[in-house]
């Protein structure tokens, strides 16, 4: 243990070690917030859309725009630079210690990351083909305004944004950051809602009336989607 440690600390690789940090800590700043009803994908932006189809006057944006071939999230494409450049960090030292020794950490990092720029630009682009984006299928967060869910992290009130697990058209689940009305009570956890407005990616939220509340098979059936 304390011999791959000291592997991973060595300076040649201290880069690569910093780089495969940041993605736990991101992934835990994440989880923390989403249990608090925020996104770290919102703040940093809902995705990487840097002019698709729209050149900027900004070299490093059209750069950026060209490596993140999917126009996946920012938080994705954060995560898949920061991995790809770890992991072909290491490979990189590790190689060189089996021919000679290994390189001077500048020198690796700057092949590191010219290695890592076509590996994110596939792999941006593999993911987004993941994503649906047919017509028939892909759903704004408009289309979400006027469905029932249910509360999953809450309560619900005037103050930071709660969860609602709410399905689409299509039987798709999103989780939307979401508060209650200006005149409604507090809506705790487990209680159905109608989504009633949006603002941003936020919605409003009132207590589902009972002639709008699915019935208990067809909620379950929902959720198992």
């Amino acid at each position: 243990m304390s011999t791959l440690l000291e592997h991973v600390m060595a300076p040649e690789v201290r880069p690569f070690a910093i780089a495969a940090a940041m993605i736990v800590i991101l992934g835990s700043v994440e989880v923390v917030l989403m249990l608090i009803g925020a996104s770290l994908s919102e703040i940093l932006g809902i995705a990487v859309d840097f002019g698709h189809g729209h050149p900027s006057d900004s070299g490093v944006v059209n750069a950026i725009s060209w490596i993140n071939l999917g126009g996946v999230p920012l938080l994705i494409f954060i995560l898949l630079l920061l991995g790809a450049f770890s992991i072909t960090g290491f490979l990189i030292q590790d190689i060189a210690r089996l021919v000679a020794g290994p390189l001077p950490a500048s020198i690796a990092s700057i092949g590191a990351l010219a290695a890592s720029i076509p590996l994110v630009r596939v792999s941006s682009g593999f993911i987004a083909r993941m994503i649906p984006k047919d017509e028939s299928y892909a759903v704004g967060l408009g289309d979400l305004v006027g469905r029932v869910g249910e509360v999953v992290i809450g309560p619900l009130d005037q103050g930071p944004p709660g969860r609602v697990s709410v399905a689409d058209v299509h039987g798709n689940r999103h989780f939307v950051m979401a508060v209650a009305a200006l005149d409604s009570a507090p809506l705790p956890q487990g209680t159905l809602v109608l989504l009633v407005d949006r603002v941003g990616t936020r919605f409003v939220a009132v207590k589902a009336d009972d002639e709008l509340k699915p019935s208990k098979s067809t909620l379950s059936n929902q959720q198992s989607i």
